[in-house]
């Protein structure tokens, strides 16, 4: 099983659409590694040799930040929004959409499951 920057790839897949299960690679940035390393993306992961892994594990590592470098910068950006109070470090802190997206309907994924107002019908 190939296991590149921590996460094992999916072999039955083509490596093209098996490299975006890493986070912080997408499937142009997948295009572009295979690319810059010369494997065709059409092959399948259990197909790949030892020494190509290596060339794809190389290339991320050195010219992509994946998995918990990327996670780290982006919940400090989001940390350093919030320490300074600026308008959409608010909307982090409160839960709310921070892209200017409208909130009087919808919103349900970051505002959670809608609070019942008014009193509770009692149970027979």
């Amino acid at each position: 099983m190939a296991r590149i920057s921590g996460v094992d790839l999916p072999p039955k897949k083509s490596i093209e659409f098996a490299l975006p299960h890493i986070y912080g690679i997408g499937h142009v940035t997948s295009r572009k590694i295979l690319k810059d390393v010369g494997i065709d993306p059409r092959k399948k992961v259990k197909d790949l040799d030892e020494k190509e892994l290596s060339q794809i594990r190389q290339e991320i590592e050195q010219n992509y930040k994946v998995e918990g470098g990327l996670r780290a910068d982006v919940s400090a950006n989001i940390k350093r929004l919030v320490e300074i109070n600026c308008y959409r470090g608010v909307r982090h802190k409160l839960g709310l959409p921070v892209r200017g997206q409208r909130t009087r309907t919808n919103a349900r994924t970051r505002k959670g499951p809608k609070k019942s107002s008014g009193a509770l019908k009692k149970k027979a």
